[in-house]
């Protein structure tokens, strides 16, 4: 398996180092900020060789430049923003494969949040940007709400035991919302209690599974709220 780190940054950003050991080979995932990634890379000995980006927002990109000018690093990011990318070198899309080390890692198009976005699925783990999140999904900035459906459902289909890194620590609230869609949901509020106390120490939330988010996420879970509704406004019409 890939050894990965997070590196919190800004407000609420996670920067991801993916490294393997066998070969030295590390790469960072959306690097927003540059100098606590390297910090971070050179505190453990590991070689940056190159850059994922999910999408190109600011704070995804942020930290391309530095990053490539101190260590060479090629930069890989989504065909269809190629050109918002800081110094792309290989441009993806759905489909296409990326390597760290031995650890290939298949391309996901993910258009929802952008109109470009990817994500990087390997084995066990799913760089997922701004796409899902705990309890949650990114917002809508230039796809549509199908879009985002029809991505959430690809990343639903891989292995449960998939642990997704995604780019903020947006649980906390992500599952007061998430409660108010399914407030009798156990799982959901057990895990809203351990997030709160997460957070309580400064603890991050992320990686998650992704089997947490099919007892949890409304947002992947639309099936079974919506049958939740319809039994509630069925049982509604009854007192009445």
């Amino acid at each position: 398996m890939l050894d990965i780190i997070g590196v919190p940054v800004l407000s609420d950003n996670y920067v991801w180092l993916a490294h393997d050991a066998a070969t030295g080979e590390t790469a960072v995932i959306d690097p927003a900020v540059p100098e606590p990634v390297l910090a971070a890379a050179k505190e453990r000995g590991w070689k940056i060789t190159q850059i994922l980006n999910t999408h190109w927002h600011p704070d995804h990109v942020g930290g391309n430049a530095v990053i490539v000018a101190a260590t060479g690093a090629k930069v890989t990011g989504p065909r269809g923003e190629a050109a918002k990318i800081p110094l792309i070198s290989r441009s993806v899309g759905e489909g296409d494969e990326v390597q760290i080390g031995a650890h290939v890692g298949r391309v996901i198009d993910c258009p929802a949040h952008t109109a470009g976005h990817i994500a990087f699925a390997f084995e066990g783990a799913l760089f997922a940007g701004d796409t899902l999140f705990a309890m949650g999904c990114g917002r809508l900035f230039e796809g549509t709400a199908e879009q985002m459906h029809s991505a959430l459902a690809k990343f639903m289909a891989l292995p449960p035991r998939t642990l997704v890194y995604c780019a903020h620590e947006y649980t906390q609230s992500n599952a007061r919302f998430a409660l108010t869609v399914e407030p009798d949901n156990a799982a959901l509020v057990n895990r809203a209690e351990a997030v709160d106390r997460l957070r309580a120490r400064g603890e991050p939330t992320v990686p998650f599974s992704l089997a947490m988010e099919a007892a949890t996420n409304p947002f992947v879970r639309a099936g079974s709220v919506a049958e939740l509704a319809r039994r509630r406004a069925a049982k509604d019409m009854f007192r009445g």
